[in-house]
């Protein structure tokens, strides 16, 4: 039982990144999908999720315009594409999901720097 996260680079401001996760080993198609991100110090706050069908989707409000999550269920991929991006949006992103019989699952996460 995998997430595995990936597309994270270094990146200028005002410039778009998307992440890529990968699941494994669990029913893909029948689990919400979760974005969350780290910044250097601080806690792990949530970014944004995206539900069994892919139409129902949901960000921090102040990342809404931003931030787009979407999925693939036969690819048993979810992606969250970043834009405008700000060096406050620095951080490792972590893929998350909550299995009923294990709980939270994690990715190693993907680091993002936003810096000119």
């Amino acid at each position: 039982v995998h997430l595995v996260e990936s597309g994270g680079g270094l990146v200028q401001p005002g410039g778009s990144l998307t992440l890529s996760c990968t699941g494994s080993g669990f029913d893909f198609s029948g689990q919400a999908m979760k974005w969350f991100r780290q910044a250097p110090g601080k806690q792990r706050e949530w970014v944004g999720s995206i539900g069994v069908a892919a139409g129902n989707v949901y960000n921090v409000d102040s990342d809404k315009e931003r931030f787009t999550i979407s999925r693939d269920n036969a690819k048993k991929m979810v992606w969250l594409q970043m834009s405008s991006l700000k060096p406050e949006d620095t951080g490792t992103y972590y893929c998350n999901t909550y299995l009923l019989d294990s709980g939270n699952l994690w990715g190693q996460g993907t680091q993002v720097t936003v810096s000119s």
